[in-house]
């Protein structure tokens, strides 16, 4: 049986996107050779560190759950082939979200897609196309180009999210709502986990 490198599984609030508020658990896998600057859990990136747990181990370690949402995020979760992971999680009738970089080939079976591309590593068309949620961390002015960019490579239903990086909040929120007020078909996504002081 497959087995994958699981940094954490917790359950939680999704703080991000169209989900925001939502109570999710979350299964954190590691690895990731994206390598964003900013990234906020930069301790997933070595797989190496963490224990391999076969699917029946992750799902198994899920506790009893008034909700039904499942994210699976990372590092980067398509590293590894997922298709095994969330044909089980579906079996016992969870919801299952992805968040992704776009950079590896899209496996597993998803009800939400949540598609972030970033600059340190080319996203693939084929993740895009299949994205429910498109989300640009801004940094800097220049990432609303990106944004843009990106924009048109996702289907026509896929909702456009613009979301401050964390440490640079205070200084793009101002440019972020005027964009969205300029451009209306994008919305602005907050890391609400981070303002209610949750995992």
């Amino acid at each position: 049986m497959k087995k994958l490198p699981v940094m954490e599984q917790f359950y939680t609030i999704q703080g991000e996107g169209v989900h925001q508020g939502r109570a999710a658990y979350f299964i954190r896998l590691a690895g990731c050779d994206v390598g964003c600057v900013w990234c906020d859990v930069k301790e997933s990136w070595e797989a190496g560190q963490y224990q391999e747990l076969s699917v029946s181990e992750i799902v198994n370690a899920l506790p009893p759950l008034q909700t039904k949402l499942v994210v699976i995020t990372g590092g980067e979760p398509l590293m590894y082939d997922l298709t095994e992971l969330t044909q089980h999680l579906q079996a016992l009738h969870y919801k299952t979200h992805l968040e992704t970089s776009g950079a590896y080939p899209l496996s597993g079976s998803w009800d939400w897609i949540c598609f972030s591309p970033k600059k340190f590593k080319a996203p693939l068309a084929a993740v895009a196309e299949k994205a429910d949620e498109l989300k640009i961390i801004v940094y800097n002015k220049s990432d609303f180009s990106w944004a843009e960019l990106h924009a048109k490579t996702v289907n026509p239903a896929c909702k456009l999210y613009l979301q401050p990086e964390w440490s640079r909040e205070q200084e793009m929120v101002p440019h972020i709502v005027a964009y969205c007020k300029a451009n209306p078909q994008w919305r602005i996504s907050l890391q609400l986990h981070k303002y209610l002081r949750v995992p």
